[in-house]
């Protein structure tokens, strides 16, 4: 199973449908779509995973997401063009490990590839996620208020949608 080195998140209109275009080796990328009832059921995953690391929650401002936000650095996106594999996540399995999360996304038959993130970094992506949730103009009710209260106005520009 191949592991996610980095990945870009962006809305494509026309699919409606979240894409991962993620990293593997330099120069090898897969594409991973993402549906909006699939991350309607993913996020609360996430959030509590967050909130049982730092007692996220009774704060809004604890959130961190914003000052993750703002802490990324511009980098160029993957290029959706040198995927070798084109597949919709059927189902992902979540797996704590200590400091970190192991996100397992699973398509059909052999589609697997894996995402370990770092609560910085997990931050910096649920932000991303929101953003690009909110440009498809899906409903945001799984989102936290803890999370989406810090986060208002708060949007990483589309060079670091990763």
């Amino acid at each position: 199973m191949s592991e996610l080195q980095r990945f870009t998140t962006e809305y494509v209109d026309l699919e409606d449908r979240i894409r991962l275009s993620g990293e593997t080796a330099p120069g090898e990328a897969e594409l991973l779509w993402l549906t909006r009832r699939l991350i309607g059921r993913l996020v609360p995953h996430l959030c509590a995973w967050l909130e049982k690391q730092g007692g996220l929650g009774a704060v809004p401002e604890s959130s961190g997401v914003a000052d993750a936000l703002q802490a990324l650095s511009p980098q160029a996106p993957v290029q959706p063009e040198t995927a070798r594999r084109n597949w919709l996540v059927h189902a992902v399995d979540v797996a704590a490990g200590g400091e970190s999360l192991r996100l397992v996304f699973r398509g059909t038959e052999d589609a697997r590839v894996a995402l370990t993130l770092q609560p910085q970094a997990l931050r910096q992506w649920l932000g991303i996620l929101h953003a690009q949730c909110g440009v498809a103009e899906w409903p945001l009710e799984a989102w936290p208020s803890w999370l989406i209260g810090p986060i208002a106005g708060v949007a990483p520009p589309a060079q670091m949608l990763h």
